[in-house]
């Protein structure tokens, strides 16, 4: 492997929840990485726009689309622009998520298990089965990378439904390794312990509920957006093209 084994020169690429938090720290650093051509979607027009000047400004066209990847029509609508736009896809990166704190599981209203369940696992299957279809019709491989987090393999009070959800995550990327694997697709995920978006800032932006959290952390304390870059950078480059099935813990000890 030389020099550019990293690299992701020339390569398009699709970031879901792309416009703010993780996503946006992803597709920059996919930017200066040398990817070609970024597609970015989230349900707010106004943060991608801005998220697209950013990510522009690192040298990569960007695809910006509005959609709620909770819908299916709005799944088609993202993939039509995608094809229209950048023609067939390298590396595609399901970072959408949501969790609602909840419950008790056995207390929980239908509705709210629907919800969470289809924004954080239904999407990334229905994403990930047309991301796939393009990868195998271009016939040059490719990288899906699924988001998941610690709380897919420890339960944790008031993320019961998102675990189950996250679990489910894990577990189809390791069926679609395996089904994926005899078209040179490689899929894996990174699961996550905290880290400071937007997304968790009901937690870490109180004190004293931050302090406790990272007292359960080796390293004491969260984690940062940038910090998740350089795992997924590694699962979307060549340097991982002997890797599937596989789940990188990225959680600062916390599961050690």
């Amino acid at each position: 492997m030389g020099k550019d084994t990293f690299s992701l020169k020339g390569k398009n690429i699709l970031v879901t929840g792309g416009s703010r938090g993780i996503g946006l720290s992803l597709a920059l650093g996919f930017a200066e990485a040398g990817a070609a051509n970024i597609a970015i979607c989230s349900r707010k027009e106004d943060t991608l726009l801005e998220a697209k000047g950013k990510i522009e400004e690192r040298g990569a066209k960007v695809t910006a689309v509005p959609a709620h990847l909770g819908k299916v029509e709005d799944i088609d609508n993202l993939f039509e622009k995608i094809k229209g736009e950048m023609g067939t896809l390298d590396v595609l990166v399901n970072n959408v998520g949501m969790n609602i704190f909840t419950p008790a599981v056995t207390d929980a209203d239908e509705s709210l298990w629907d919800k969470i369940i289809d924004t954080n696992l239904k999407s990334v299957f229905l994403v990930s089965q047309r991301g796939a279809g393009m990868m195998r019709d271009a016939g040059k491989g490719g990288k899906i990378i699924n988001i998941s987090t610690v709380a897919a393999r420890k339960a944790t009070p008031g993320l019961g439904i998102y675990g189950v959800a996250k679990a489910g995550v894990e577990m189809l990327t390791k069926v679609m390794a395996q089904e994926l694997a005899p078209f040179n697709i490689q899929v894996n995920a990174v699961a996550l312990a905290m880290i400071k978006t937007k997304f968790s800032e009901p937690l870490w932006s109180n004190p004293d509920i931050l302090k406790q959290i990272a007292a359960t952390n080796p390293m004491g304390r969260i984690g940062e957006p940038e910090e998740v870059l350089g795992a997924v950078l590694f699962l979307a480059s060549e340097a991982s093209s002997f890797v599937t099935g596989s789940v990188i813990l990225l959680d600062g000890g916390t599961t050690a």
